[in-house]
């Protein structure tokens, strides 16, 4: 096994798990859990810790908000506990206001399915993050959450590691070409893009597979 696929497999066992499993969401290529991550991804979104974004979408969907009906038929000081709860202090209102604009959005324009607005992008992954970025709250920075996750479940956007995945990749010896990272994932693609994020947000973490 060459140096680069040994940091590659070490940085999936210790930093890969997915955002979308820290926060119990099983992905799958279904109408729930890709609603699922879409909110997590909105969440994930604002500046703050990604551990609060996942403790706020856990208590979203343990308050039974994991379809966009359900997310709107939810009042809003619902969502505001809910966030709260996960402490997601200073965006919380605003954020309980655009959960709810978005699943409004979701119902109108494709059913409340996301997979109505991959058939929309029909392969374009440009286009595809143009139409997640409708999505209140959910700008650039969002669409490249899901993306990197969703790869797991929809091959039309592998390989995808953005900018700051890259980062992640200098900062513990790893090529920056997305096509040479793909081939040292294998499987493991969307784990490798969380953990290049993790190492790329934590020195603590990227000195930890670099010693390892």
């Amino acid at each position: 096994m060459t140096a680069q696929k040994e940091i590659a497999r070490r940085l999936i066992d210790v930093a890969g798990e997915t955002y979308a499993s820290q926060t119990g969401i099983r992905l799958a290529d279904k109408p729930s859990p890709l609603y699922q991550l879409l909110v997590l991804s909105v969440l994930l979104s604002a500046p703050m810790k990604a551990d609060i974004g996942v403790a706020a979408g856990q208590e979203l969907f343990k308050a039974k908000m994991k379809t966009p009906r359900k997310m709107l038929d939810a009042t809003w000081q619902q969502r505001v506990d809910a966030l709260g709860k996960g402490h997601y202090v200073r965006y919380d209102e605003s954020t309980a206001t655009a959960l709810g604009e978005g699943a409004q959005l979701l119902l109108d324009k494709y059913g409340g399915d996301l997979r109505k607005l991959r058939q929309a992008a029909d392969g374009d992954v440009d286009k595809l993050r143009e139409l997640l970025q409708e999505v209140p709250r959910l700008g650039p920075v969002g669409a490249h959450i899901f993306c990197r996750e969703a790869q797991a479940i929809w091959p039309e956007l592998q390989p995808y590691l953005d900018r700051k995945a890259l980062d992640g990749a200098d900062k513990v010896g790893l090529p920056t070409d997305t096509r040479q990272l793909a081939r040292l994932a294998g499987k493991d693609l969307a784990r490798l893009a969380a953990g290049l994020v993790r190492v790329g947000l934590d020195k603590r973490l990227a000195k930890e597979v670099n010693a390892a």
